[in-house]
């Protein structure tokens, strides 16, 4: 969208009639928005096939293609987007199939000023509630989702927890049982399972959940990448994997216009992911630098990989590959979906390539900031 004097994004609005007269009163009437204007239903969907508009004005008596036809094709490709229906015959019958046709509103013939400008006003305000009221919803389902997720996590390691310290206390389980340090092993286990996850729950909700403003700072995506390493290695030397980076730091000689935490947290679920679905003795390799104008740091590892049939979730919140058909896939399904969505607010691009029982490659891709 264009920005207007007050340095806000303007209103895009389609106007669709053949009679020109018509489309250029309506535009002189909305002279903040920016205003497209098509002859016909097939000029219309030209548009609209690459432009995002707030609100459309369509005439119904056209050639080509009419104004409930062109509704109907709105509705199928962009069902939310407002769209008032114009016309010059007030039959009554005429309104009310527009509006079953999902037209949010409706103009008569001659157009009056005072009610065009009221009506584009209140469907959008229509339009913004709607948004809203969509959102809290969605919100508070994706709450209940990850409630739900976290509940089902924690269970099995507690339970497996709580039953082996009452069996203690019960006299159950005795050092002296051969079976006890196996029981005690397992038990250590799900408690560094448990562990990890309340640290990666309290890591999401971190650098998630802030309600402030995406601000970017000159930062060196090596050096990042470098801490990542650091703090991950443990967790690989533990299943007796090798980390091989090949990059320098700097990375390229301009640093990147990047949020610290946000870039931090998207490498990390990366690097997590290859770690975590890589098996003993696998290796992971990282690399990194400047390819004309533009930054790629890519991880990849000799793991499972991902079969063409699932590749498509991979991004979904919550999703996670369970390769083994268990249902115990460790972690919530959350560093991919949030990884993705802030490395694109950043501007940059993140690509997964994977095949089955060919490993996986992660692509980060940022253009270089200017001088």
């Amino acid at each position: 969208m264009s920005a207007n004097g007050n340095g806000q994004s303007a209103r895009k609005m389609l106007i669709v009639d053949d009679e020109p007269l018509i489309r250029n009163l309506c535009a002189g009437v909305f002279e903040s928005y920016k205003v497209l204007q098509a002859t016909d239903g097939f000029d219309a969907l030209k548009y609209l096939s690459h432009e995002d508009v707030d609100i459309v004005l369509t005439d119904i008596n056209m050639p080509n293609i009419d104004g409930f036809e062109f509704l109907r094709i709105i509705r199928e490709e962009q069902p939310n987007l407002p769209v008032i229906l114009m016309t010059g015959y007030a039959d009554k019958d005429l309104v009310l199939n527009a509006l079953k046709a999902g037209a949010d509103d409706f103009i008569t013939k001659p157009i009056s000023v005072l009610q065009l400008s009221t009506t584009v006003e209140k469907v959008l305000e229509r339009h913004a509630l709607r948004n809203e009221l969509a959102d809290l919803r969605h919100i508070d389902r994706l709450k209940n989702e990850f409630l739900g997720l976290i509940s089902h996590k924690l269970k099995t390691p507690t339970t497996a927890i709580s039953l082996f310290i009452q069996n203690l206390a019960e006299g159950v389980e005795s050092p002296t049982d051969e079976n006890f340090i196996q029981v005690l092993t397992m038990v250590q286990t799900e408690t560094t399972y448990l562990e990890k996850l309340i640290q990666d729950l309290l890591y999401f909700s971190e650098a998630t959940l802030q309600e402030d403003e995406m601000t970017l700072e000159l930062t060196d995506l090596g050096q990042v990448t470098k801490q990542v390493i650091e703090e991950l290695l443990p967790t690989a030397q533990g299943k007796r994997q090798q980390i091989h980076c090949h990059m320098t730091i700097p990375l390229t000689d301009r640093l990147l216009l990047l949020h610290p935490q946000k870039i931090h947290f998207s490498v990390r679920a990366l690097l997590d992911n290859a770690i975590k679905f890589t098996p003993q003795q696998g290796i992971i390799e990282i690399s990194g630098g400047q390819e004309g104008d533009r930054v790629k740091l890519t991880i990849k590892d000799t793991g499972i990989g991902i079969p063409a049939s699932e590749k498509p979730k991979v991004f979904n919140k919550f999703y996670q590959f369970d390769p083994q058909n268990t249902g115990q896939v460790r972690g919530f399904g959350l560093g991919l979906y949030y990884a993705r969505d802030f490395i694109r607010a950043m501007g940059g691009q993140l690509q997964i390539d994977s095949r089955l029982d060919a490993g996986t490659t992660a692509c980060i891709e940022f253009p270089l900031s200017e001088k």
